[in-house]
Parts: structure tokens; sequence; C-alpha cells
């Protein structure tokens, strides 16, 4: 049985589709004081259930009505409850950077299992050790076919060059470069030594001349870093930039960022909803969907998640 939390829908109803089943019918409410109902209005005894919730802003919410859906199917007799999160919330706080921080990518694993989940499944999480915070099986996605699939048969009669961002990202654009048999060059951040309290100097490291410069990351919160480099490429004679990464958070200035940037092309897809109101013509969202559904499918007919990348995950 497939549940739908109400951070995005669409997403759900396309999974739900692919599958070949319907969504069960939930009733949710907040109600004046924030707080979230639940219930699911068919018998969900001894089911396997999956449920789906994405979670843009405002992460909490999304993320309780998440927990309080699992706690719900626990109480009555789910036999196996599999969360399905895109988007993993907190997973850009995976480890302490400094003393007196929590651990929140584990606190939320923590709180899954609380509820009651007892399997996993994300899309490109932001650190590989989030799998490691569930004491059960988690199901890592990636989403490197879908955007390498798009960008091999749009830009196939050009000369790309896979980029990553920073140093952090390098290990994700090794595997573009391996799907795109291209080569790979390093944008490295730097403060210019001659002048003090300056942001970073960009130097690229790699051949970028009258390439088409491919940035890879994992998500494109408020694109500050990624226009940046895209800038930095620019002026090292890059014939175009373009960008492909998994999670559109856009928060804050990014749509108008992206919008003035120097990008051709920015690929992304619908794990995180797109507001109705972002105008952004070089933005594509490709679905997400039917891998989530393909691994439904494995998990439920207790198949491999990992055939689906051959390997890979």
């Amino acid at each position: 049985m497939l549940f739908s939390g109400r951070a995005h829908p669409a997403l759900a109803e396309e999974v739900a589709q692919l599958l070949g089943v319907e969504l069960t019918p939930t009733r949710a409410v907040t109600y004046a004081n924030s707080e979230i109902y639940v219930r699911f209005e068919e018998s969900v005894r001894g089911c396997h259930a999956f449920v789906i919730q994405a979670h843009p802003a405002p992460v909490n919410e999304w993320l309780m009505e998440q927990l309080i859906m699992i706690d719900a199917l626990k109480r009555a007799s789910a036999d196996r409850i599999t969360v399905v999160t895109p988007f993993y919330p907190y997973a850009r706080q995976d480890k302490k950077h400094l003393g007196r921080e929590p651990i929140s990518a584990r606190l939320v694993a923590d709180l899954y299992a609380a509820a009651g989940a007892h399997r996993l499944m994300s899309v490109d999480l932001h650190a590989a050790q989030v799998q490691g915070f569930f004491d059960g099986p988690v199901d890592h996605l990636w989403a490197l076919p879908v955007l390498s699939d798009y960008v091999m048969e749009k830009y196939a009669s050009e000369e790309i060059v896979v980029v990553s961002p920073d140093a952090g990202r390098v290990r994700l654009a090794d595997l573009w470069t391996d799907r795109l048999g291209a080569p790979l060059a390093i944008i490295h951040k730097r403060r210019d030594p001659d002048v003090a309290n300056t942001v970073a100097v960009h130097e690229v490291v790699g051949e970028v001349d009258n390439k088409v410069c491919l940035l890879v990351d994992d998500m494109i919160d408020t694109a500050g870093t990624i226009c940046q480099a895209a800038d930095a490429l620019k002026a090292r004679g890059a014939a175009k930039v373009i960008a492909a990464t998994t999670h559109p958070i856009l928060s804050g200035p990014a749509v108008d960022r992206l919008r003035d940037s120097a990008f051709e092309e920015v690929i992304v897809t619908n794990t995180l909803p797109i507001a109705d109101d972002v105008d952004l013509d070089k933005l594509t969202v490709l679905s997400i969907a039917p891998l989530i559904a393909r691994a439904i499918h494995e998990v439920f007919e207790d198949g491999s998640v990992t055939s689906l990348f051959g390997g890979q995950s």
C-alpha cells in the first residue's frame, strides 16, 4: 500500500500510477495551533506500507507529518513500513564541526525508527554515512542515470567537461566522468592573500576553454556557490556552462541568481516540488518517479535495488 504526505502529492501520484496502484485515501488536517492529525480511511492491517513524503520548506512540518503517518500505520498493525524520503531532511547536519553541536541527520533516523519505520529509501544522500545512522535497511538511490541520460542525449555532439564545484563533490563528479566518458575539472576556492576580508577566488583546475562545462552537485539551495562557479568557468573560456543537480531546494534568492547567471541550462529532478511562481526558462525538471517506482517494486518483491544501478548502489 502506498501513502502520501501533503508536501509533494504530484510525485506520489506519479509513482502510484507507474506501480499500477492507488494511493491509500488519507485524511490529514493541520489544526489552528499547527498540530497535525492523520487518519487512513482503509484498513492497513498486514500490509507493506510505503510512506512517500518530500521535505521542502517548512521541513519540520513535513517531517512531523511523516512521523505521525508512520506511527498511525504501526498502531494500525501494518506489517512493514518503508519510509520514502527523496530528499532526506537535515542531511547536511551529518557530523559535528564544533563542540556542543548536534548530529541532526542521526536524530532524524532515530525518529523514523522510534515512530515504527523498518526501512528507509532516499535519493542522493548528501553524505554516504547517513546510511549507517538508521538501524535497518537503507536503499540509497542514485539520480545519476536519470540526469546523465538526458545530458548524453541533448549534448551528444558537444565536447563535455565534468566540473566539481568544490573539493567535496569530486567523488560525485568522478561518477559522472565514468558515465559520460568525459574529463574532469575542479574549482578550487581560496581567499585572496593580497586583499583583506575578501570572498574566495575561484581557480579552475583542468582544461575548460571552448568546452561545454557540466557543473554537478547534489543540491541547489541559495545557488550562490554554483553561480559563482559558473562565472569562473565562463571567465576561463567555457563555451557553455550547464548544471545538473538532484535536489532543487531553491531557497531565497536562488531563482533570481540562476536567472541572471552564466548557465545555459539548469537540470534538476522533482525530488522536491517546484513552486508554481518559479519563472526560470533555463530550468529543466526531470521526473525521479520511475526510479522510485522501480525501487519500491524491487523492495516489495524482495528483489535487488542494487541491480537498478549495475552494482553501483
